[in-house]
């Protein structure tokens, strides 16, 4: 292994040791810029250099030195047990993380050329290292069966149990956190985001995952982009993201360094966007202390926040002098003051490097205020040494003496099956995941004028499936960098009354809108389909909800037809009642005793509840109005048409008895047209009674002729019985119109042959008008069609019928003599 030049290394000997492998640098690189070496040895040229010192992790050092501590100094914890710790910074080298581990495992600890063979039993290993590093890390301590905790170890990858078995993590993985960010993206309308990962390849897998969950859900990745540690490559992507719709962007996997760098070359880019950060990048929160306000209003979910460490004991009067002893504290303190160390090969490193020239430190100086000056976070790894602590305690209260060996396999069982409770943070354990269960809680990072940040609350996440309820309302412009919502879609939304039409992209998020079918709604924003109204409803101008059908019917107060129509019927029924009693009135003139006075009567008393019929067709039909509507206008116009039949014959049969021996003379009299009229009409009235035995009209609602109105109207029930009336009764006209036809030529002075063929023309003419008409329409205008053909019809008869007759009786009273008739 290519150890770095400067090592820094935490020993304490005990009778059990935890070893502990923290990066407290972000990373390590090699430089050939200068030579090492120092007074009594040679000279080598350059070597590997920790970079990029994480004041967080320095302190979860601290941490857990003053945990072990605190331990021993507890006689109710490991009694006449002294714990020790083996601390090595790994700069996040998998490489290092390996040769210090054996380094630990094999209890050698380095002093100059010597090697110190230590006494104490290895328990385990606390880190937070990234994927790769604790990969490594955990197939080599799997091997032996030695328990490995992490603190901060986020990949979902490390939770494979049979990969790791010996692996535990104080927090669940940053994967926990998918349903809740699903859920917090659906809330606001956000469709259309972009993830980025970080460099070292730690968030590749979680990435995939979550972009194929957003899929699932409607949300749509429009980019997932690593953040490389290369300048040229950070202004490609600031383009990119500076031209996408997604203004919400959402960060994967563990390392932040290089973020820190792409947050402040790229603010004008930033500043734009709303980050979702994952738990492990809490750290980012210093950002405000180096004035990177780009990433203001942001949001991160967190871990509940665990032990507020106090560490005055390690900060409270540090001097120079006597932090020589601790490697890390030193470099703070050179690289703070700028100053130099005793120790040459630093300062010609720091000089070179850092640009560090000064004199050498001196204790006139505190390091405390600098220390102190960094938020504290969650110090989850004094946990992990009281979880070792507690598996320990377990273990040696209940072993078995005869047993020699398996320290590490013991050890593992009672790890896994520890639980005690914590003062401060409650019972603890670990789950069938090998992780502690804890809340997740979603914040956000609000910070002005250059203030440290606060965090405000949004919502606190329950395990173990972390599915939020309903979040609050978020519309304080507190929350947003620009006072309101930002929009992160690919396509505008769809408003009510609208759905989305898919296959103009290959993303689903990426749509165009379509107005809802005829008949159909949406009531809420992107809807994909629009819903049907139901059959009394009909949608909206808008098309976003559905309102009552219009009832339509001939009706007596919102239709002025109707009032025309009834106008007319009445006049015309009241015409024919004035007829009727002129004809009674004058009964015994020549012209009202000729063609059969009686049947006169008939007819016109027909014609006038033809006219009466009309107001069965008007209003709001009931089902007793359709049984009567068709079935009284067929059988009184089948009384009329039989009478003007009756006429007709009797005209005829008249012409035929003028002749001498002619033995038609028996026919004359009222028998015969009594006869004709009451079989006639029977007929007619056979076939209605059949009708309405078998299959009767009735009320229905037709909600399908026309849209948004529900029509009123009578069913036929039987259309075979429908037409039947209506080609019974156009028979009955038809017979009548050809023999009045052939009778209007017989010499007579007053012939009424000719006036009935007259009138059965204009009735046969209205009605075979009529049909067309009246399949052509629907609703009221197809009523409004069958009472013009009643009125009319009628009219018709009256007016070719008796209106000459009435002319001649009122106005010619000197051609109403037998004289002229005859």
């Amino acid at each position: 292994m290519a150890k770095p030049r400067f090592e820094y290394e935490y020993h304490k000997e005990g009778d059990v040791i935890i070893g502990g492998l923290i990066s407290a640098h972000s990373y390590s690189q090699y430089t050939d810029r200068f030579t090492f070496g120092h007074a009594g040895f040679a000279s080598s040229p350059g070597g590997y250099v920790c970079e990029s010192l994480d004041f967080e992790e320095y302190k979860n050092i601290l941490v857990m030195i003053l945990a072990v501590n605190r331990i021993n100094k507890d006689p109710d914890l490991l009694p006449n047990i002294t714990l020790g710790y083996h601390i090595f910074d790994t700069c996040n080298d998998p490489m290092n993380i390996l040769g210090y581990a054996t380094n630990i495992l094999s209890g050698e600890k380095e002093a100059h050329n010597y090697h110190c063979k230590g006494r104490g039993e290895v328990a385990g290993f606390i880190g937070n290292s990234e994927f790769y590093s604790n990969q490594a890390l955990a197939q080599l301590l799997s091997l032996y069966r030695y328990t490995q905790i992490t603190y901060r170890a986020p990949d979902p990858r490390l939770s494979d149990g049979n990969m790791y078995p010996t692996l535990f993590r104080v927090t669940p993985e940053d994967g926990v956190r998918f349903a809740a960010i699903i859920k917090f993206l659906r809330h606001f309308g956000w469709n259309w985001v972009g993830i980025i990962t970080s460099w070292d390849g730690s968030g590749d897998e979680e990435s995939q995952e979550l972009s194929k969950m957003m899929r699932e859900h409607g949300i749509c990745t429009d980019y997932i982009i690593k953040l490389i540690p290369n300048t040229v490559n950070d202004f490609r992507t600031s383009e990119f993201m500076s031209q996408s719709k997604a203004k919400v962007v959402i960060v994967c996997g563990t390392s932040i360094k290089n973020f820190y760098n792409f947050a402040w070359r790229l603010s004008s880019v930033a500043e734009n966007i709303t980050f979702i950060f994952p738990p492990s990048w809490i750290k980012l929160a210093d950002l405000y202390y180096l004035k990177y306000t780009s990433l203001n209003h942001s949001f991160i979910f967190v871990w509940p926040r665990e032990h507020k460490v106090n560490l005055d004991v390690y900060t409270n009067g540090v001097t120079f002098y006597s932090c020589l002893s601790d490697p890390l504290l030193e470099d703070i303190w050179v690289s703070y003051y700028s100053c130099l160390s005793p120790n040459p090969d630093k300062n010609l490193y720091f000089q070179e490097a850092n640009n560090i020239h000064g004199n050498p430190c001196s204790d006139s100086r505190d390091v405390s205020t600098l220390l102190s000056s960094h938020t504290t976070h969650p110090s989850f790894i004094y946990t992990a040494v009281y979880v070792l602590a507690h598996a320990l305690h377990r273990m040696f209260m209940k072993k078995n003496k005869s047993e020699q060996h398996g320290f590490q396999h013991r050890l593992y069982k009672y790890v896994r099956n520890v639980r005690y409770t914590d003062p401060d943070d409650g019972e603890i354990y670990f789950n069938e995941k090998r992780e502690i269960p804890t809340d997740l809680i979603l914040q956000s990072w609000i910070s002005f004028n250059n203030a440290p940040p606060s965090y405000k609350t949004i919502a606190t996440i329950q395990g173990p499936d972390y599915v939020p309820g309903r979040f609050p309302n978020m519309s304080d412009r507190v929350f947003w960098r620009k006072g309101k919502v930002p929009v992160s879609r690919c396509s505008d939304p769809c408003l009510p009354g609208s759905r989305k039409k898919f296959g103009s992209s290959i993303h689903k998020c990426c749509n165009e809108c379509a107005s809802c079918p005829e008949g159909e709604i949406s009531s809420i924003s992107d809807s994909e389909n629009c819903m049907t109204c139901p059959d009394e409803e009909w949608p909206n101008e808008k098309k976003d909800r559905c309102v009552p059908r219009v009832v339509e019917f001939l009706s007596y107060t919102d239709d002025p037809i109707v009032g025309g129509f009834s106008a007319v019927s009445i006049l015309s029924c009241l015409l024919t009642g004035l007829i009727l009693r002129i004809f009674i009135h004058y009964q015994d003139t020549p012209i009202v005793k000729a063609n059969n006075r009686d049947l006169s009567y008939l007819l016109l008393v027909s014609i006038m509840l033809s006219f009466l019929c009309v107001f069965l067709f008007l209003g709001h039909p009931v089902d007793v109005t359709c049984m009567l509507r068709v079935t009284s206008f067929g059988v009184i116009f089948s009384v009329a048409v039989s009478s003007l039949l009756a006429k007709s014959i009797m005209v005829c049969i008249a012409f035929k008895v003028t002749k001498p021996g002619n033995s038609w003379r028996k026919w004359m009299g009222p028998k015969l047209p009594n006869s004709i009229i009451c079989v006639f009409s029977l007929v007619q009235v056979i076939i209605c009674a059949t009708w309405l035995s078998i299959s009767p009209p009735f009320q229905d609602r037709d909600t399908h002729s026309y849209q948004g109105k529900i029509i009123i109207q009578c069913n036929e029930g039987s259309v075979i019985g429908f037409y039947s009336v209506l080609g019974y009764m156009g028979l009955l006209a038809a017979v009548s119109f050809i023999i009045a036809f052939l009778a209007r030529t017989l010499p007579d002075s007053f012939n009424e042959a000719k006036y009935i063929t007259f009138s059965m023309l204009v009735f046969c003419s209205v009605w075979i008008a009529m049909i067309p008409a009246y399949l052509s329409t629907r609703g009221k205008y197809m009523v409004a069609v069958e009472v013009f053909a009643i009125i009319a019809s009628s009219s018709g008869l009256l007016g070719c019928i008796f209106f000459p007759k009435c002319y001649i009786i009122l106005f010619r009273p000197d051609l109403n003599t037998k004289t002229v008739i005859h």
